[in-house]
């Protein structure tokens, strides 16, 4: 797929993205037919931003999730700059169709993870982690039934990926504590709250980002230093309205919050 029609399927799709429309499927001319020109596709948002790739969120790390959107595996997208909040954070709410928020685990880099032919192992990719934070993820999509269109459309997509509220740095001693069996708890105001585990991301919010790590090397992507990775929901998605306040408590790791504007 030359990088001519690569831009103009990226262009339909930001195209909708900034008249908050949605498509049923890109045009057959334009749709990739695989990973590989799903992520060249994607890799147009670039332009978008006049600052550096703040990261990368993993979409479908459940197999609730896979199962939702129809995919075998988890999905890679962008978090450009202008989509990364702080804690406490106003958010527009748009609009967006998914309307669902998620509480996740995100990693930050302290150095570049660059593409090889050999897989990256958990041990060396966790010891390029800098931190672990707390984070928000609201998700969504440019297609009229995200759950039909297929892997490679939606990471064309940018994997669902739309607004991240980026939390506060856990203590150190998140390393010595098992991710997997750490509980959270995600409420919406006073009308919704669920509790949810890290085992709910792929096991282990740590296999994300080794996946992440090793996706990105294959495609010829590097896991640089200062990305931010977010592994992908740990509980099931909380539904959420204009106005709402979201607040995510990650126990001894702390809590963080955001809201939407009416």
């Amino acid at each position: 797929m030359e990088l001519t029609r690569t831009g103009e399927a990226s262009d339909v799709l930001i195209r909708h993205w900034q008249d908050g429309t949605t498509l049923d499927h890109l045009p057959p001319p334009l749709c990739p037919q695989d990973r590989a020109e799903a992520y060249l596709i994607q890799s147009h948002l670039d332009h978008l931003s006049t600052r550096p790739l703040a990261g990368w969120k993993i979409a479908a790390t459940s197999l609730a999730g896979q199962r939702h959107i129809a995919v075998d595996g988890p999905l890679a997208g962008r978090l450009l700059a202008e989509m990364v909040h702080p804690d406490g954070a106003v958010l527009t709410f748009g609009a967006n169709r998914m309307r669902v928020a998620e509480a996740e685990f995100a990693f930050r880099m302290a150095r570049d993870l660059p593409p090889r032919v050999k897989p990256y192992e958990q041990d060396e990719v966790l010891a390029a982690v800098a931190a672990l934070h707390l984070a928000i993820e609201i998700p969504d999509s440019r297609y009229t039934d995200f759950t039909c269109v297929g892997a490679a459309q939606l990471i064309a997509d940018n994997a669902c990926g739309h607004q991240f509220v980026l939390g506060p740095e856990a203590p150190s001693f998140w390393r010595d504590v098992d991710l997997a069996g750490h509980r959270v708890v995600g409420r919406v105001g006073t009308r919704l709250e669920r509790e949810g585990i890290g085992a709910s991301v792929l096991g282990d919010p740590r296999n994300a980002l080794v996946w992440l790590a090793n996706e990105l090397s294959q495609y010829g992507l590097t896991l640089a230093r200062d990305h931010i990775v977010t592994t992908g929901t740990c509980l099931v998605p909380l539904e959420i309205l204009p106005g709402d306040d979201v607040s995510v408590d990650f126990g001894s790791f702390g809590r963080m919050a955001m809201r939407f504007a009416d």
